[in-house]
């Protein structure tokens, strides 16, 4: 495979996940992880991406407006069997925290019959407990960040840092034995004290962050009650983390679509 191959592959790879560590971008193009780290840097000085310790991130997507539409057409089966799984450690009139990020609102929709109380920066998650009359939603204060559909800045961290629920719904860019990463600099900070404020942390995250580094590190496993993840899951990491005594979830394939 040439270099303008490989280096286009790596493009469109990063276009799809907006980062990657150098070994998944070497089994992407199935080559070594010297060659990919020297096909990197060249993109880099084409200004097409950005090299981070270990991997690479997209410099500039496609479409900041849609990104948050993009990603939800993705492992949609997966991520909805996730949330329904979700639901299941919900009790009936709970306070809940509901994170930003696709696999959160496939996991606000299955707690909607449940929960009494919403606390989010997730503006698609307000939108979608906006018509009810039956839940009380409080959307913390921020600059809206467009790719993500969310809120971020010290005042979405500062609503956070003030507030309690019973359960706290999160989600990430990669999981691996050593705990949870995130992608995402702005929404680090804002995951922490939303996990500070709930009594039970419940994390949500679809088979694909399975083995992935990505480029900050959110928490190990110490907060953390339950990890929820889809059937297709590596088993080989879904044992190495129950031998850690972390409770990982695996939701049943093929659940139902909630209704209405």
């Amino acid at each position: 495979m040439h270099a303008e191959e490989r280096q286009a592959k790596i493009e469109a790879f990063l276009q799809e996940e907006e980062y990657a560590s150098l070994d998944e971008l070497s089994q992407r193009v199935g080559m070594s992880v010297s060659t990919v780290r020297r096909d990197v840097s060249e993109l880099e000085r084409a200004g097409r991406v950005r090299r981070t310790h270990g991997g690479a991130r997209l410099l500039q997507g496609k479409s900041d407006e849609f990104f948050f539409n993009v990603r939800d057409t993705r492992q949609v089966d997966e991520k909805d069997a996730v949330g329904m799984a979700c639901a299941s450690l919900i009790q009936q009139g709970q306070t809940v925290i509901i994170d930003s990020g696709t696999t959160c609102y496939h996991a606000a929709r299955r707690v909607a019959d449940k929960v009494s109380q919403v606390i989010t920066n997730s503006l698609p998650v307000a939108n979608f407990f906006s018509g009810s009359s039956r839940h009380e939603v409080l959307v913390s204060g921020g600059i809206i960040y467009p790719r993500l559909g969310v809120l971020v800045g010290p005042h979405a961290v500062e609503t956070f840092a003030k507030v309690h629920a019973d359960v706290a719904i999160l989600s990430g860019s990669g999981i691996c034995e050593e705990g949870i990463y995130n992608s995402h600099a702005l929404l680090v900070d804002i995951q922490r004290a939303m996990m500070a404020g709930a009594a039970k942390v419940i994390f949500c995250l679809d088979h694909t962050k399975f083995g992935r580094r990505s480029t900050f590190f959110l928490s190990n496993f110490d907060p953390i009650d339950a990890v929820v993840t889809d059937a297709q899951a590596p088993q080989e990491l879904v044992a190495a983390l129950r031998a850690q005594n972390v409770e990982v979830i695996v939701a049943a394939a093929g659940a139902p679509a909630p209704g209405g």
